[in-house]
């Protein structure tokens, strides 16, 4: 199977080990959100499908639309700004309105993925107030304010999964990226705090990708590209393989040094540490970035 369609060709024959559980995804309207949406759709969960623009109104409807139709699965859109204090109470009172029992009034969060971010690329100089709060809020706030508002719904007998998706930044020092690097060491860290606070209720991990051929990454620039091409010629999986991947990625390969991930590939590892096999990670940052980042 070529992966230039990999991310769609999820079907429902595979092995539905998260059947009825319920996963809040936020940024799933597009990129490695809305293909970990699929990823857990398949496997049997009910989503809620979080979206910050209106903009991105339609797209997350069909999106859910279409998870509901291919996959027999329950699937909510949510329209809500992580860097807006409180939107993430408001993504939980949304879910308690859908999916509570409706006798009981009783409702279970069995997995979140904290994947909505943002990025800026600023030299030191070029920093300013609004960009370092704008970034601190959607990217570290908003996914702790989404645990505190989702703590009293989390499981209490270690099932529940939390992923958080981070990036190599935090960890590999590009430049210009003094505040974007620095918010995902922050959720880096979260992370490693939740692991044990959580313990007896969910396992808490980070997955940390490097170049994803998304959006974000389509509109960084040539000469950003080209500075990463020194890592990036030096991943193991990325090299490109002009009979298998993306043209696209395929004409830009020597540019960039090689090909980012599909954002099917680092969905999958994010589903995964959401099932039962997963059991005993926690506390993690999980490299997810074919070889750009070693874990040690």
């Amino acid at each position: 199977m070529s992966l230039r369609s990999a991310s769609t060709n999820l079907t429902t024959s595979a092995p539905r080990v998260l059947e009825g559980k319920l996963a809040i995804v936020t940024g799933g309207s597009r990129g490695i959100g809305a293909a970990t949406c699929e990823n857990l759709a398949a496997k049997g969960a009910n989503l809620v499908i979080n979206y910050t623009s209106d903009s991105s109104k339609q797209k997350t409807r069909e999106l859910a639309q279409r998870l509901q139709d291919t996959y027999g699965v329950k699937c909510i859109p949510v329209q809500a700004d992580m860097g807006s204090e409180n939107s993430p109470a408001h993504i939980i009172d949304i879910t308690k309105n859908h999916f509570s029992h409706p006798k009981s009034n009783k409702m279970q969060i069995d997995i979140i993925v904290q994947n909505a971010g943002i990025a800026s690329n600023l030299a030191i100089e070029e920093c300013n107030a609004a960009d370092f709060t704008n970034l601190y809020n959607v990217n570290v706030r908003g996914p702790l304010f989404l645990m505190k508002a989702a703590m009293p719904y989390l499981p209490h007998d270690r099932s529940g999964r939390i992923v958080n998706v981070s990036s190599v930044s935090a960890s590999l020092g590009f430049e210009r990226q003094s505040v974007y690097g620095g918010t995902k060491a922050a959720l880096e860290s979260m992370t490693r705090s939740w692991a044990r606070e959580l313990a007896e209720r969910a396992t808490v991990n980070a997955v940390n990708p490097g170049p994803v051929a998304t959006d974000m990454y389509a509109g960084t620039t040539k000469e950003f590209q080209q500075k990463m091409s020194h890592w990036t010629i030096n991943s193991p999986l990325t090299t490109i393989r002009p009979q298998v991947d993306r043209k696209d990625l395929v004409d830009n390969a020597e540019l960039a040094g090689g090909r980012p991930a599909y954002e099917s590939e680092i969905a999958g590892t994010i589903a995964m540490l959401c099932t039962p096999d997963c059991a005993w990670t926690t506390g993690s940052v999980i490299s997810s970035n074919g070889g750009f980042k070693f874990s040690y």
